[in-house]
């Protein structure tokens, strides 16, 4: 599959995303290159919804892998159906079957556990594979990925090498809580997504909320922005302007300044840290206001 970047572009804003021209870009290539692209940034910027943007645009479906520490190959490649095994084992030792012939059954494919990354190899179809905060896997089970990435390939020591019959697309997330290895970056194509600006977030705002009210979004994301460059714990991402706008929304705010004791209580979707909350008290959201106007 191969769209242009203003292709790409257009169909994801029919699914209320909105790329910018970079993003699009290496989108674009990711698809023409058939090669997996590493989308890194803070959390909150749009990673794991570009991955769901070009899914939901493409009608591929979405296979989603979210990676945690303590994660490992059983859980992403493939299990063994141990107890279909142990019946078979014990209906072919009835029929007096010998080792071999009872070995080359159970270690059939039929008896095969598909998880994420075996599912997307096996697909009949392309799949959007989305390997999600790879960051908090740990740094070995980088090594399991590493074949799946180069070759579109998985190794089964019982079966064989099991290759994809449509190589999927394939988009890695990381919040950069950690390094990720050369290895995994050299099979990857690389882009990194910022912050928007107030200007992009407003466009995103109004894709995902239209019947904002236009001076509304525009003061809301100003006031995100200026929000953003406190030095806080948690900067909030775009889900919480998102949740912010709907809040004010709901509340039936025309401006910032219609309520500022609901507006202040209406942090609750932006700030998700105590620190954070004693920070930004009543004086300090008077000042963000005044910035937002």
């Amino acid at each position: 599959m191969r769209l242009s970047p203003s292709d790409i572009r257009e169909q994801l804003s029919q699914r209320h995303y909105v790329c910018d021209k970079s993003l699009a870009f290496s989108l674009s290539l990711m698809m023409r290159l058939q090669r997996p692209l590493l989308l890194e940034g803070e959390a909150g910027v749009g990673k794991t919804s570009a991955a769901k943007a070009i899914s939901d645009s493409t009608g591929l479906p979405l296979i989603r892998l979210q990676c945690y520490e303590g994660l490992n190959a059983s859980q992403t490649l493939y299990e063994w159906n141990y107890q279909r095994q142990l019946l078979s084992i014990k209906l072919l030792e009835d029929q007096s079957a010998d080792i071999n012939a009872i070995e080359t059954e159970i270690y059939s494919e039929k008896y095969l556990l598909e998880r994420p990354l075996l599912k997307a190899i096996r697909a009949d179809q392309p799949a959007v594979l989305l390997i999600d905060e790879i960051d908090r896997a740990d740094e070995e089970f980088e090594a399991f990925l590493l074949e799946l990435l180069g070759e579109f390939q998985i190794t089964i020591p019982e079966i064989g090498t099991v290759t994809a019959k449509h190589k999927p697309i394939v988009i890695l997330t990381s919040n950069a809580s950690r390094t990720l290895s050369e290895a995994l970056r050299r099979r990857c194509l690389y882009h990194y997504i910022n912050y928007p600006s107030a200007e992009e977030e407003l466009a995103i705002v109004r894709a995902r909320l239209p019947d904002i009210d236009f001076r509304l979004g525009e003061q809301i994301c100003r006031f995100v922005q200026a929000l953003r460059r406190k030095e806080l714990k948690k900067v909030p991402g775009i889900a919480e302007t998102l949740d912010f706008a709907e809040a004010l929304i709901g509340l039936e705010y025309k401006t910032l300044d219609d309520d500022l004791d609901g507006l202040y209580q209406s942090l609750v979707c932006l700030l998700k840290h105590k620190d954070d909350r004693y920070q930004i008290d009543r004086t300090a959201l008077d000042k963000l206001v005044v910035i937002a106007r």
